[in-house]
C-alpha cells in the first residue's frame, strides 16, 4: 500500500475549508466552521490565481498565503470609476431607496446580468460610482485546508 499523498493538479476534484481574509483578519468569504467546498479545478469556482496557489500542495495541507495588493482581484481600474446619471440610478433602484457613500449598488447591465458599483459620489444630476471589485488592489489572506483530492 503506498503512503503516497494525492497532491493537487490542474484537473484535480477538491473537498476543502478555504477563507479569504483581509489583511486586518476580517473574514471576506470562509468555509470554515461551515460545510467544506468541493470544486473541480479549472473551472473558474476559485479565481485562476488562487487555483496555482494550489498546484502541487498535497492532501492535508493546511495553509496561509499572503497575496500582494491586486493579486486576488486584480488591480484597481481607474477606467471603471464611471458617472451614472441620477435617472439610471433611479431607474435600478427600490422607489424609496436611500443610498450612502459606500453603500453597495446592483444594475442592470445592457445585454442581461448584474453588476455592481460602490457609491462615491452622490449629485443632484449625477453619481460616481466605482465598479472595480471591492477587493481590487487590496491585499489578502488565502487559507486552505485540503481536506480530499481526487
Amino acid at each position: 500500500m503506498s503512503n503516497e499523498q494525492p497532491v493537487v493538479t490542474a484537473s484535480s476534484y477538491l473537498t476543502l475549508n478555504y477563507r479569504l481574509a483581509s489583511l486586518d483578519g476580517n473574514d471576506i468569504v470562509t468555509t470554515f466552521g461551515a460545510t467544506p467546498a468541493t470544486l473541480l479545478m479549472g473551472q473558474g469556482q476559485l479565481a485562476p490565481v488562487l487555483e496555482e496557489l494550489l498546484i502541487g500542495l498535497p492532501e492535508g495541507t493546511h495553509k496561509t498565503f499572503d497575496l500582494e495588493p491586486g493579486v486576488g482581484f486584480g488591480p484597481r481600474n481607474p477606467e471603471l470609476i464611471r458617472e451614472v446619471s441620477r435617472a439610471t440610478l433611479d431607474q435600478n433602484s427600490a422607489p424609496d431607496a436611500d443610498y450612502k457613500i459606500g453603500d453597495l449598488v446592483d444594475f442592470a447591465a445592457p445585454g442581461g446580468g448584474r453588476f455592481a458599483g460602490i457609491l462615491r459620489e452622490l449629485g443632484e444630476e449625477t453619481c460616481l460610482f466605482d465598479f472595480n471589485h471591492p477587493l481590487a488592489g487590496q491585499p489578502l489572506k488565502f487559507e486552505v485546508q485540503l481536506i480530499s483530492v481526487l
